[in-house]
């Protein structure tokens, strides 16, 4: 089992319900939309990080039918940009952020995602791609329920201005992404057929 989707809320609330219906929506997808997007994201990702010069650039790896972000942050890194991959430290915690290119090694971390090695040095990313398992044409997410993107976000942009970008394919769009006071909103979401941005955020 996807151990993202094992932290799901069992529950039957509003989340829940529209977090299950779209992953469902997201696993039906057939091969070519899958690699289609792959390359539109590495376009598009990285005329974002052009407009907003972050001095670095987190990008989560793919796990089972997530979208690849590989050709992205090989992109993103040809270009100059200085890459990382988030890691889970603990439930309940932040994630910490460390350098990472394509080519250099990985161990798996504490939830079976590819994670740099111990020894790459930690960064405070301002832009990041971040994984959802729904959203909506608020900049509204629900992600697949840990919080671990709400608490990061939350903290990265006390202490400076982060821009974030949702990535999801278009079947995983929802009418209203129901939004609570510790949810933090996007700044822009990518999907294989367009790209939205916040700009009153």
């Amino acid at each position: 089992m996807d151990r993202r989707i094992a932290l799901l809320s069992t529950d039957a609330n509003p989340k829940a319900a529209l977090r299950r219906e779209a992953l469902a929506r997201r696993s039906a997808l057939q091969p070519d939309v899958r690699l289609s997007f792959g390359r539109r994201l590495a376009a598009e990702g990285l005329r974002l990080a052009r407009l907003w010069r972050p001095d670095a650039v987190s990008v989560f790896h793919p796990l089972r039918d997530e979208p690849d972000t590989l050709e992205l942050l090989r992109a993103l890194a040809g270009d100059g940009f200085a890459t990382a991959l988030p890691m889970v430290v603990g439930r309940g915690l932040p994630l910490v952020f460390r350098l990472w290119r394509p080519g250099d090694p990985t161990h798996p971390g504490l939830m079976s995602i590819a994670e740099p090695l111990e020894a790459a040095p930690v960064v405070e990313p301002d832009l990041l791609f971040v994984p959802l398992a729904c959203f909506d044409r608020r900049g509204h997410r629900i992600g697949y329920g840990a919080g671990f993107y709400d608490r990061t976000l939350a903290r990265l942009r006390a202490i400076k201005p982060v821009h974030a970008v949702g990535v999801a394919y278009g079947v995983c769009e929802v009418a209203a992404a129901p939004y609570e006071a510790h949810d933090e909103s996007l700044d822009a979401i990518v999907t294989e057929q367009e790209t939205m941005i916040f700009t009153d955020r």
